[in-house]
């Protein structure tokens, strides 16, 4: 069994913040692949289903963010889960906006969420962090995690939603590298491969030149020939 948190802050205000991108992705989850309604449960809300055989929990912490390691540890302890079958999806300031990486234990970089978590069940779970960017200044963090996302970042967002989904049963086989390319395939252009190209386009054709005019023949007669031929 695999516990697949996603973290974020409960409640309508803080829905499309940067700081609940790791909500938005287990909600992509749960809908794609047809878990259970939501209920609540463990401190926080929970759905259930399979991916093939192997079973999983989508866990959405209702602690507020700091506080997301009493839900997790109380999801864990009810099920008997071991750190090594949870998996925590949460937004990153070190990565781009759309980057995601995949990350097998390490510290909790600061993050208040992974933090918490850390402080209940160590360091060795996995995680997929998806990149927002950063504010540029330390003292901006706050301000900008608790902020919306802007309405332009919507295509990306869809994209890294939908990869993720996508590779989420080879995420719960802990088949990392194929998650890794289910997430590529969304969030990086394809470039046309020759079998595919259409047919190669021709060089215009140019006009055809215009058919030479008769040059004038040279009359070679005398001149008493002309004068001859002019009485005939």
């Amino acid at each position: 069994m695999k516990l697949i948190v996603g973290l974020g802050n409960p409640g309508a205000k803080y829905a499309r913040n940067r700081h609940n991108i790791g909500f938005m992705a287990v909600e992509q989850i749960a809908v794609d692949h047809g878990f259970s309604p939501w209920k609540s449960k463990h401190q926080g809300s929970v759905a259930e289903g399979r991916f093939g055989s192997t079973r999983a929990i989508l866990l959405r912490p209702e602690t507020f963010m700091n506080k997301s390691g009493d839900s997790v540890a109380a999801a864990m302890r009810f099920h008997k889960i071991e750190p090594e079958d949870v998996i925590v999806l949460h937004d990153e300031l070190d990565l781009a906006p759309g980057k995601v990486k995949f990350k097998m234990g390490g510290g909790h970089a600061g993050h208040n969420g992974l933090r918490s978590i850390h402080g209940h069940i160590g360091p060795d779970y996995g995680r997929v962090r998806l990149g927002i960017g950063h504010p540029g200044h330390k003292d901006r963090v706050a301000g900008y995690v608790l902020h919306d996302f802007a309405k332009g970042d919507a295509d990306w967002i869809d994209d890294v939603l939908r990869g993720i989904s996508d590779g989420a049963p080879f995420l719960a086989e802990g088949d990392n590298a194929k998650f890794m390319n289910a997430v590529s395939l969304r969030t990086t252009p394809q470039r046309p491969s020759t079998g595919t190209k259409g047919p190669a386009k021709t060089a215009p054709q140019a006009a055809p030149a215009p058919a030479a005019k008769d040059a004038p023949v040279s009359d070679e007669r005398s001149a008493l020939q002309k004068l001859l031929q002019r009485f005939k």
